[in-house]
């Protein structure tokens, strides 16, 4: 088993902006959508396991469905996105289609991925993604295309071969990034990935420039132990750790646990620890759940390193389910005043998500708040978005926000 381990102003002064603000949008609009299908899962839950029992009989049109959200608030250029999702035998086909509000105020094309998935045979799924810009003019435009091939290993290893090609100046495309990943069990209990990521040296040629080695041990008591080291070229042929991450998680009763420590190179070479992160997730009771992540750094806004850790975020979700199936998710995010870094933390973004599942599919709304100058709450953003069919409950929208603990023993 694996263990799972891209993407103008009134034009040039305002384009950072713009951008930024786009791609934070976007990224808000993926996290209330994958909870439009949570959504759905909950108010479904009693249809599943009368849809488990007849799945064999199930058509591709049932696996597919079609999403639209919406993103608009202050200092926000507005966006709406439609994402589609289609299988057909052994190919599955995920379309994202994303415009922004243009200078005469009606929306326009900004960006579409073409994603296409094929499982070639019982050990192999190769994927494509195609994505496009718009030029000067407006027209459609290919910016980017990855490749990617995975393929599976007896013995439950597994390799992962990424490549990403852009586009040069007259439209070949030309490859900019290879990514080569290897996973084995090197025991009962114990994997290790290898990854190594190329890039175009001056030569043009594609030269490995970084290197990364985990390794993940399950242990008693469902406790998994993970060491991530990071590898850099140091200019004379050898290679330089510049970053390491240990990370246990232990699992008791409904109650998980897990810690992180991240160590990088001081000014004289030796790895010291930079940050400290703690999340804890319990269930009290069906549908309810809390998670808290507590983050310890060296570097305190408005202060200057002293040898230690301090706390300087605390980050809160609470999630519940009402009877009907509606779910809210209320998180609450805790960060330093680098005005007065020694004041502790204080509330500075509150967010709320609601999803309201129905017989054809679900709605979902996000509000996100943001703490003013005079300590006042503004709203800042409302995104939505709604789904088409109650079938998307079976489909895997996104990865986990974290990789599965090692596998078990094979049942």
């Amino acid at each position: 088993m694996r263990f799972a381990s891209i993407p103008e102003r009134k034009r040039l002064s305002r384009s950072k902006h713009i951008h930024h603000c786009d791609i934070c949008s976007r990224r808000r609009a993926a996290r209330l959508r994958r909870l439009v299908f949570a959504a759905i899962g909950a108010c479904l839950c009693s249809c599943l396991l009368l849809r488990a029992q007849t799945s064999d009989a199930q058509t591709d049109a049932d696996k597919s469905w079609r999403v639209t959200s919406e993103s608009q608030g202050n200092n926000l250029n507005p966006t709406r996105t439609s994402e589609s999702h289609s299988v057909s035998g052994n190919r599955t086909v995920d379309n994202q289609s994303i415009q922004r509000r243009g200078a005469n105020g009606d929306f326009e094309g900004y960006q579409d991925i073409e994603k296409t998935t094929v499982q070639v045979n019982a050990t192999t799924v190769r994927t494509s993604t195609r994505t496009f810009g718009r030029d000067a003019d407006g027209a459609k435009t290919l910016v980017q295309v990855t490749e990617e091939e995975a393929r599976s290993l007896p013995g439950g290893g597994s390799n992962v071969v990424r490549s990403t090609s852009n586009p040069d100046a007259n439209g070949n495309l030309q490859l900019v990034q290879r990514q080569l990943e290897e996973t084995k069990k090197i025991g009962e209990d114990v994997e290790e990935t290898k990854t190594t990521v190329s890039l175009p040296s001056i030569n043009g040629d594609l030269a490995p420039a970084m290197k990364t080695q985990e390794r993940r041990k399950r242990s008693a008591n469902d406790t998994v132990t993970s060491q991530k080291t990071t590898l850099l070229p140091d200019g004379t042929g050898n290679w330089q750790v510049s970053e390491t991450r240990q990370a246990t998680t232990r699992q008791e009763g409904k109650e998980s646990t897990t810690e992180e420590r991240v160590s990088r190179p001081d000014g004289e070479g030796k790895l010291a620890e930079v940050s400290h992160t703690v999340s804890k997730e319990s269930e009290n009771a069906p549908g309810e759940k809390r998670n808290t992540v507590e983050t310890y750094s060296a570097d305190v806004p408005g202060s200057a390193r002293d040898g230690s850790l301090h706390l300087v975020e605390r980050a809160t979700t609470a999630q519940s389910t009402s009877s009907t199936g509606q779910q809210t998710t209320a998180r609450q995010l805790e960060r330093a005043n680098p005005g007065d870094p020694d004041s502790g933390l204080r509330v500075s973004v509150v967010t709320t998500d609601t999803v309201r599942p129905g017989s054809s599919g679900a709605q979902a709304t996000q509000t996100i708040q943001l703490l003013d100058s005079n300590g006042n709450f503004e709203v800042v953003s409302v995104d939505t978005a709604k789904s088409d069919n109650t079938h998307a409950v079976q489909v895997q929208i996104g990865p986990s926000e974290k990789p599965p603990a090692p596998a078990e023993k094979s049942k």
